[in-house]
């Protein structure tokens, strides 16, 4: 039984004769599903083609773009060292001078915001009572929440940029709780920490609460660890609701991490 095949006929116009060409099946046949599948690789070529070829088109104008961003982050990290290298010398020069702010701007700000009733969130009297009475060393978280810490203590000399105290991001508004007890050595307005109130404590302690919304004690006060003395907020040098905690004995900034015993 001979092989079947496929027998293809070309008949060229105005030739008497005709060429014949024999192909055996299974070749016609491969020559077939041959076609199909480089066509479809054709076809599936030209449907990613165009993806690939944008995106790599895009490369060089994201490249120019992440360049210019690093730029940019280079250049906003030099501004924001410098700017606390000159907060830093003028923190140093209030402390050499013995600067306050001015009375009067004091007295008229606390006034107005002392007019206004607050809401202040208080314990239940079940509670139990986490804070000693009388004047002690500042070992309280405070704060009723525990914040999320976005800047820590960066002494001078350790990095490009020098930081005392941590910045605790919380909402506008909450309650700020001294962390001992001692009396309010000076509460205002200042061009950095904002409204601010500072406590001195026992054992040369003192601390510093900035960017209030709201005090609730003046200078001369006694207070209690543990009393809310201010309410958290953004004025000042500040971008963000937040409180600036600062522990400072005998002049030297401390890292209130180190030094607070007890948080919520």
């Amino acid at each position: 039984m001979k092989d079947r095949a496929v027998t293809i006929v070309i008949h060229t116009d105005g030739d008497l004769d005709s060429r014949q060409y024999r192909v055996p099946v299974w070749a016609f046949e491969a020559g077939k599903w041959g076609a199909l599948v480089v066509a479809l690789l054709v076809v599936l070529f030209f449907a990613f083609a165009g993806p690939i070829s944008r995106a790599a088109a895009r490369v060089p104008g994201l490249e120019r773009q992440v360049t210019r961003l690093r730029e940019e982050n280079s250049q906003v990290q030099q501004l924001a060292a410098a700017l606390n290298r000159a907060e830093e010398n003028y923190q140093s020069l209030r402390q050499l001078l013995g600067v306050r702010a001015p009375p009067e701007r004091t007295s008229a700000k606390l006034g107005l915001e002392l007019l206004r009733a607050v809401a202040v969130r208080a314990r239940t009297p079940a509670a139990s009572l986490r804070y000693e009475s009388g004047p002690s060393q500042p070992t309280h978280w405070p704060l009723d929440v525990s914040g999320f810490v976005t800047r820590g203590q960066v002494r001078a000399g350790d990095a490009a940029e020098s930081h005392p105290g941590v910045d605790i991001a919380v909402p506008e508004g909450t309650p700020v709780r001294a962390a001992g007890g001692g009396m309010v050595a000076a509460a205002g307005i200042d061009p950095a920490y904002g409204l601010f109130v500072l406590l001195r404590h026992a054992q040369g302690y003192e601390t510093m609460y900035g960017h209030a919304s709201r005090l609730l004690v003046r200078e001369g006060d006694s207070v209690q660890a543990g009393q809310v003395i201010a309410l958290s907020g953004t004025s000042g040098r500040s971008t963000a609701p937040h409180l600036h905690f600062e522990i400072r004995r005998d002049g030297r900034s401390l890292d209130p991490l180190t030094v607070v015993k007890q948080e919520n």
